[in-house]
C-alpha cells in the first residue's frame, strides 16, 4: 500500500455507505492523531486503540443522527497525496464550506484542524477535508 492515510479515509467512507456501526483500521501514529481530531470535533462517536497484533488496530464507532439515521460525516476528501503534496502557510489556510467543515493539517506542532493551526500561527501539509 502506497498511501495509508487514503486507505484510512476509504475504509471510513465505505463503512459509512454500508451503515456500519464500527470499523477496524490498521493503526499508525498519524492515523491515531487523525482519529483523535475527528473525535474532538464530533465526527465520530468513539474510538479505541488495540495493540493486539504487531501493528495494532483502531476501532472507530461511527456517529449517526438518532432520528434521521444520517451519518455525521458527509464527505472525506484526501488532499495531499504521495505523488503531489499540498502544503500551506498560515495566510493561505483553506476554509472548508466557509468554516462549517474542517481541514486536518499535519504541522510541526502535531496534527490539528485548520482553525487550531491559524490560532497557533503554523502551516503544514493539508491531509484531508472533512464535512
Amino acid at each position: 500500500m502506497t498511501d495509508p492515510i487514503s486507505d484510512y479515509l476509504t475504509r471510513l467512507r465505505n463503512a459509512i455507505k454500508a451503515r456500519h456501526r464500527i470499523v477496524e483500521i490498521p493503526a499508525s501514529n498519524i492515523k491515531k492523531e487523525i482519529t483523535k481530531v475527528l473525535f474532538e470535533k464530533g465526527y465520530i462517536q468513539n474510538y479505541k486503540f488495540e495493540d493486539s497484533s504487531v501493528q495494532g488496530v483502531i476501532k472507530i464507532a461511527l456517529k449517526y443522527d438518532p432520528v434521521s439515521k444520517e451519518p455525521a460525516i458527509v464527505s472525506l476528501q484526501r488532499v495531499s497525496k504521495p505523488g503531489l503534496r499540498k502544503y500551506t502557510g498560515v495566510e493561505d489556510m483553506p476554509r472548508v464550506l466557509s468554516g462549517l467543515g474542517i481541514a486536518i493539517i499535519s504541522t510541526p506542532k502535531g496534527v490539528m484542524t485548520d482553525k487550531e493551526a491559524r490560532s497557533l500561527n503554523v502551516g503544514g501539509e493539508i491531509l484531508c477535508y472533512v464535512y
